[in-house]
């Protein structure tokens, strides 16, 4: 744990900055991923991929939410020196993380035909899209807990660990589906 009530501040966000882009960056190319990996399958797979990314796209944001939110209590709890409590938060942050988890494969069961034919232009792209939500939904869902590991990480000032996951994540599923 760093302690980030030494020192520059200017000096704190430029070291914390670049890691935390990079991470930011890492998730949209798991997007730009799969589309280029279904470009081969045709124009209803690409548009299914690209059609079922913008409800990724809203699992992501509120992953966001979550995030920031433990980002802020733990570092002001960190910043206290407050440890219990700083546990306490990461504890509440795991359980809401396996609750929205939950409900993003629950909903993600029930609701990816539904969204798909509410956005979809045709029955092949409706088809591509729902099989490709299906299989992405429980990624999405076990995100919400990674999220609040590396937020916590975040707010204690450590942000190269989670950076590396995630672009190792990306380098793997590269290497993966090219084989």
């Amino acid at each position: 744990m760093k302690d980030l009530t030494q020192g520059s501040i200017a000096g704190h966000i430029l070291t914390m900055a670049p890691p935390i882009v990079v991470g930011m960056v890492t998730i949209m190319l798991c997007q730009l991923v799969d589309l280029y990996f279904v470009a081969d399958l045709g124009e209803a797979a690409v548009a299914g991929v690209a059609a079922a990314g913008n409800a990724g796209f809203l699992v992501n944001a509120l992953m966001q939410v979550l995030g920031v939110g433990t980002v802020a209590l733990i570092a002001h709890a960190v910043g206290r020196k407050d440890q219990h409590d700083a546990n306490r938060i990461f504890n509440q942050s795991i359980v809401l993380a396996v609750l929205f988890g939950l409900l993003t494969l629950v909903a993600g069961s029930v609701l990816s035909r539904v969204y798909m034919r509410a956005i979809a232009a045709d029955a092949t792209t409706i088809e591509a899209g729902t099989t490709y939500l299906l299989w992405f939904m429980p990624a999405l869902a076990l995100q919400f807990a990674t999220q609040v590991m590396s937020s916590a990480l975040r707010a204690t000032g450590i942000v190269r660990p989670s950076m590396l996951v995630q672009a190792l994540a990306v380098i793997i599923t590269l290497r993966w589906r090219r084989c």
